[in-house]
């Protein structure tokens, strides 16, 4: 697992996904930055969201655009990492990956 503080791509460092950063920007920095707007017509913001995709189609940007334009900290971890040759290994490795993430979150 990797950790940067805010790091230093943006948006404008993606071309070509005009749709896809609108939609990452409502589903995870709109909740992240106003979260009264959601608490004021009753509903929990999104905590998480996943991107999936084939390689090379920037959702490795996407997701450090997020971090650096809301200042918060960007967790990289590579899957194959995750898998472990013995059984229970990689979902305990998971749940302190997320472990590790609740405890960045409650420090912001």
């Amino acid at each position: 697992m990797k950790v940067e503080k805010a790091p230093l791509e943006s948006y404008a460092d993606i071309g070509g996904l005009d749709a896809q950063i609108q939609e990452i920007k409502e589903a995870v920095e709109l909740p992240l930055t106003h979260p009264e707007l959601y608490e004021d017509i009753g509903i929990r913001p999104p905590k998480e969201v996943i991107l999936y995709g084939v390689p090379e189609t920037s959702k490795i940007s996407l997701a450090k655009a997020v971090a650096n334009s809301t200042s918060t900290t960007f967790l990289r971890v590579v899957a194959s990492e995750l898998i472990q040759k013995y059984l229970g290994d990689g979902p305990k490795l998971v749940r302190g990956l997320f472990r590790v993430a609740d405890d960045l979150y409650r420090l912001h």
